[in-house]
Parts: C-alpha cells; sequence; structure tokens
C-alpha cells in the first residue's frame, strides 16, 4: 500500500508511521484520518491540536486534546497521533522506558521549542534522551519555504539560506527540527526527505494548495506485549 510510509527505525515493537494523501481525502478532515487510522491499527488513538504552540500533554487514553501541540504517554497499545501538511511532525520513542511521544513542529513552535518540550515531557515519564529515537516526517524543504525577513531572524542562522535568485530568504525547517532533536540529547535520528510541496501528487500542502489542503497523519505507539 501507498497510504503510509511506515516507520521502522523506531523499534519492532513499535507502530508508527506518516500517512500519504491516498490514506483519507481531504474532505474526510482530521476527524476522518484518526478513525481510518485506529480502525487499521486496530488501537486507541489520542489526538493532539495544531495550534502552533509549546505545550504538551501526558495522556493515557485516547481522546482529543486541543491547545496543544505535543502528546507524550507510557501506556502501551495507545497511538499518539498529529496531522500536518507542510509543517514538521516528530514521533519519538524511549524503547527501554516504554514511552513514546510525538509532536507538530510548524515555524512558530519550532522556534517555541516544542521539541525539547516533548523530549522533556518523556523523561519526566522516565525516557532518557540519549536512548530515545526520532523520526522526522516529510515537511516542506528548504528551497519551497520562503519566509520574511522577521521569521528568519528568529532561526539559527545554520538553517537560512540566500540565493540570488530567491527574493526572500529561505528556512530548512527539516534541519532545525534535527538540530533540535540533537541539542536536547537524542542521537539516533530519521529524517525524511520529502517535500509536501514539491510532492503535491503524494502529500497534503497548506502552502501548494492555497490552505485548501487536507492533513496528513504522524503516528506512534508501543505495541502491546504478549
Amino acid at each position: 500500500m501507498n497510504d503510509i510510509d511506515p516507520i521502522r527505525s523506531l523499534g519492532p515493537d513499535v507502530a508508527a508511521g506518516f500517512t500519504t494523501r491516498a490514506f483519507s481525502p481531504a474532505e474526510a478532515g482530521s476527524d476522518g484520518a484518526r478513525a481510518r487510522l485506529a480502525e487499521r491499527t486496530g488501537l486507541p488513538v489520542a489526538s493532539v491540536g495544531q495550534v502552533h504552540g509549546a505545550d504538551v500533554a501526558t495522556v493515557r487514553g485516547p481522546g482529543h486534546t486541543p491547545e496543544h501541540d505535543g502528546l507524550v504517554t507510557d501506556v502501551a497499545g495507545l497511538v499518539l497521533s498529529v496531522v500536518a501538511a507542510d509543517c514538521g511532525v516528530v514521533l519519538l520513542v524511549d524503547p527501554e522506558a516504554r514511552v513514546a511521544g510525538a509532536c507538530h513542529s510548524g515555524w512558530r513552535g519550532t522556534v517555541a521549542g516544542v521539541v525539547g518540550r516533548t523530549v522533556e515531557a518523556m523523561a519526566d515519564l522516565g525516557a532518557e534522551p540519549g536512548r530515545t529515537r526520532a523520526a522526522v516526517g516529510p515537511c516542506i524543504s528548504l528551497d519551497a519555504f520562503e519566509v520574511g525577513e522577521e521569521v528568519a531572524a528568529q532561526f539559527d542562522p545554520s538553517v537560512v539560506a540566500r540565493r540570488p535568485e530567491w527574493p526572500r530568504p529561505h528556512v530548512d525547517l527539516r534541519a532545525e527540527l534535527v538540530r533540535q532533536l540533537g541539542a536536547a540529547g537524542v542521537a539516533e535520528v530519521e529524517a525524511s526527505g520529502a517535500c509536501t510541496v514539491g510532492d503535491n501528487d503524494r502529500f497534503f500542502s497548506y502552502r501548494a494548495e492555497g490552505g485548501t489542503s487536507g492533513r496528513m497523519l504522524g503516528f506512534v505507539g508501543l505495541r502491546l506485549m504478549p
């Protein structure tokens, strides 16, 4: 199937992946996508809002947590889900502590530090950053992410690029997420190279579709032990 890109680097006891636009039509909305995810995985799903902040909630059961952009859990058999359409999605697992986390990280949330806050919330449940594995999903690429000077100034200079043919600076959101994961102590990171704008046939893109796109899901959950 081409409607889910599975992530296997987080461990054999982990159900994780990123959906494509084939997974759920735009008109189904985020609720429809989450319902299909629960059906496909056979597991209860916890979801989080998309408010472009840095608040992270600890959950131990299914349901929706609005006004947050990150979730963590120490409950096996519970899937954490995050929606996005150009923004970054980061999935995390400490397989030894059996703690999982997921966050939506648009440019505002990235600047606000939602990635580090998610790692910290996992640590509160017994995870250790040095054991934690992370996966960064498809998102807007450097070539597609043109920003204003006021936005570029909020990012580490190492992820801001300028070219003669570009009227404004561009930001490498993916590189910044990887950088922040490293700064938080997460050493093992897998980052997708896919661009949601450039591969709009496969992925929803808020920017490419003028704000009318659907949403992809990033999801992660620890499987129940036999």
